[in-house]
């Protein structure tokens, strides 16, 4: 598998031949082909080849696949009490690219079936083996309809029945006060 590591707008990318990658977006119309003008690293096998900065005479063939944006980031500046919102957002524009060619310009290379598609591999996720308990049926809980009268009554009657167990524990929870004073004896 041949890969190299390219730069554009300041970040590295690693570019596969045969996969995408999405960097900045580039002023360049979907569809059309061009170079990436700093190959830093190129790898093939136990081939690499390092540069200082950059790798002389090496290519990184692209084709522009298409421009999509990123997820939406939202801001939020909040002051209490001085009535300062401001909101604000920003959602990055991409490019995708698909790599054609990584190497030499006087190089002829075939890619292989697989990687020629452009598709980007996902790993698919192990399937999990999970028991199934037995399921126990358990009926629902009905509530009784009742009528708007009949509900205001029950709620009245719920009402009552907590203000008197409220008014209960409270009169046990208070301790009874001596009736004791002091007199306050000034000597004249």
């Amino acid at each position: 598998m041949r890969f190299a590591i390219v730069e554009s707008g300041g970040k590295q990318y690693r570019a596969v031949e045969g996969r995408t990658i999405e960097v900045d977006r580039l002023p360049i119309d979907a569809g059309n082909k061009f170079d990436f003008e700093r190959v830093l690293l190129m790898a093939d096998g136990d081939d690499i080849l390092v540069g200082t900065p950059t790798v002389s005479d090496i290519l990184v063939k692209v084709t522009v696949v298409d421009h999509t944006k990123g997820p939406k980031i939202d801001r939020f500046k909040y002051r209490p009490k001085k009535r300062i919102r401001v909101r604000g957002g920003h959602r990055q524009q991409y490019t995708r690219l698909l790599v054609d060619f990584i190497g030499r310009p006087d190089e002829d290379r075939t890619l292989a079936p697989h990687a020629s598609a452009g598709e980007v591999e996902k790993a698919e996720p192990a399937p999990v083996a999970m028991e199934e308990a037995p399921e126990a049926e358990v009926a629902p809980k009905e509530k009784p309809v009742l009528s708007k009268a009949e509900g205001k009554q029950a709620k009245a009657k719920k009402e009552s029945a907590k203000s008197s167990t409220k008014k209960t524990s409270a009169k046990s929870a208070t301790t009874t006060k001596s009736s004791s004073k002091k007199t306050d004896t000034k000597k004249k």
